[in-house]
């Protein structure tokens, strides 16, 4: 029994140390036009990731930002490594809100892994992430440091996790799509921090 005591004492710090504490991290809802997705940020396990997305946030920079890419196991035939996530930002709406890229946290620096619901930054080689973000529909493993879903192994930023609305991110998955990209781009009217 003290062993288990010990066990449960020692994950409960350690989770607090990684994720800095639940109640104390903040969370932001995403506004979209068919539902709200309520996200925490962990703010203290990925703090260069977290702020550059909590700047975005509260300058009002994601106003009139969309969902414009879904990726599904049927529309991705050029990859040997399969994921499953839904993209947004400011790509196609707004580049001009874009601020400059910031340094890259890997999933081995922060202990955030990309499972259900895990919000991260898109990006192309390490250290270009600037506000397109994806959220995972399953756990995606391939896209942690050492998955090889991009060539250079170290894999995307997660920096959070969705605590209400993967229903509004399945509807979203399943929205029709040309290839990847959306027929009909779904409107984010905006990113608002609550907590």
């Amino acid at each position: 029994m003290k062993k288990l005591w010990q066990s449960f004492t020692l994950a409960l710090v350690l989770s607090v140390l990684i994720f800095g504490g639940g109640s104390e991290n903040p969370h932001i809802v995403i506004k979209t036009e068919l539902g709200d997705i309520t996200v925490e940020i962990y703010e203290k396990a990925a703090p260069i990731t977290a702020f550059n997305f909590l700047k975005y946030v509260d300058e009002g920079r994601f106003q009139d930002a969309c969902f414009y890419r879904v990726v599904k196991m049927d529309n991705q035939p050029d990859d040997k490594i399969k994921i499953e996530v839904i993209q947004g930002g400011l790509a196609f709406t707004s580049r001009d809100k874009m601020l400059p890229p910031i340094e890259h946290e890997t999933t081995k620096m922060t202990g955030i892994l990309h499972k259900d619901g895990a919000i991260s930054m898109g990006r192309l080689e390490p250290g270009t992430a600037t506000s397109e973000f994806f959220i995972c529909v399953g756990d995606q493993p391939e896209l942690d440091f050492g998955g090889k879903r991009n060539p250079d192994g170290q894999g995307f930023s997660a920096f959070g996790r969705v605590l209400e609305g993967m229903d509004v991110v399945r509807k979203i998955h399943q929205q029709p799509a040309e290839g990847q990209m959306l027929i009909s781009r779904v409107k984010i009217s905006n990113i608002v921090r609550v907590k």
